[in-house]
């Protein structure tokens, strides 16, 4: 990384990391408030922590869609050698990651129009509604939002794990390029 902030052929530009760091902190964050809320009782905290949820998988979504849009104009730096069945893991998980990362935060605003709420960023903008109220779309989209959670989940650890594979044991410098 040059002084700049520009990427050198090894590492990410500061941008890239900001986005990177910043996406991962959050959604663990808005995955935790929802699995914690569900199991709340209807309270003035539950009413809370669902709009916190609504408001972070938005931030989440708009975040989401600048990091591609930075990933599309500025490459990452080319994979470490790896065995192939690897980097095409390694590239289907990426690609699998950004997919749910969309489809996340809009199957939640979808279902949140579907029972009839609409979605108020930070209570001051509305945003449109993606789809009608309907009590049998709805039931599908909870049950998706809640899969894809899941599935979420799943792939962050993966993320981790193959992260913490290459720093710890093959020592290749794959994490590095994210951390400095």
């Amino acid at each position: 990384m040059t002084a700049t902030g520009q990427r050198t052929a090894d590492s990410y530009t500061r941008t890239a990391k900001s986005l990177h760091w910043l996406v991962a902190f959050l959604i663990p964050c808005a995955l935790t408030m929802g699995w914690t809320m569900v199991n709340l009782g209807v309270s003035p905290l539950k009413v809370k922590m669902f709009n916190w949820h609504k408001w972070l998988g938005i931030c989440i979504l708009l975040l989401v869609t600048i990091r591609s849009g930075w990933r599309l104009t500025h490459p990452p730096p080319a994979m470490v050698p790896m065995p192939r069945w690897q980097s095409v893991s390694a590239h289907g998980l990426h690609v699998l990651l950004y997919v749910l990362m969309f489809a996340q935060p809009l199957s939640g605003w979808a279902y949140s129009n579907a029972t009839g709420y609409p979605i108020v960023l930070f209570g001051l903008l509305r945003l449109p509604d993606l789809v009608g109220k309907s009590k049998p779309l709805a039931a599908s989209l909870d049950a998706m939002h809640i899969a894809l959670g899941w599935l979420l989940f799943s792939c962050i650890i993966l993320h981790v794990l193959a992260a913490l594979q290459h720093h710890f044991i093959v020592r290749d410098g794959t994490l590095r390029r994210i951390l400095q």
